[in-house]
């Protein structure tokens, strides 16, 4: 028995993860696919990316509470629904149901109030429950 670990090659570690989309026939002219692009973004809901190679990254950085709760959010996904994902999927798909809800609503989306402050979930929870006592607002429910 050999004591070397038994390692992938090179074509396994760099394989294609999705099959290649068909580029859309253009009319030779020079014009970009970038407003085709746009408009399929539009017309279908937007996804996460999911797993695949990606060329593009950002580093963000978040609160401890921020990063429990991410990765408690990870683990109850593989608890309660048997999903698999590592933390980055989980925030990638977060970005792309924010990024759908501020195309689809614009001023009123989620993301918008948010930032501004003024989102309805901030009021409500600032709103006593009913018949709770001092000290016990919506968010201790």
């Amino acid at each position: 028995m050999s004591r070397r670990a038994s390692l992938p090659g090179a074509s396994e570690l760099f394989r294609r993860t999705v099959e290649a989309q068909p580029e859309s026939a253009s009319s030779g002219r020079g014009e970009s696919s970038h407003p085709t692009r746009l408009a399929s973004r539009t017309a279908a809901p937007r996804r996460g990316s999911g797993r695949q190679k990606h060329d593009a990254k950002i580093t963000v950085y978040v609160s401890g509470d921020e990063l429990l709760a991410l990765e408690q959010a990870r683990l109850t996904l593989r608890a309660s629904h048997g999903l698999v994902v590592d933390r980055g999927r989980v925030v990638r798909e977060a970005v792309a149901v924010v990024l759908a809800d501020f195309e689809e609503h614009g001023d009123e989306s989620v993301l918008v109030r948010r930032l501004r402050g003024d989102g309805a979930d901030r009021a409500e929870s600032a709103r006593p429950a009913e018949g709770a006592g001092p000290g016990e607002g919506a968010a201790s429910r």
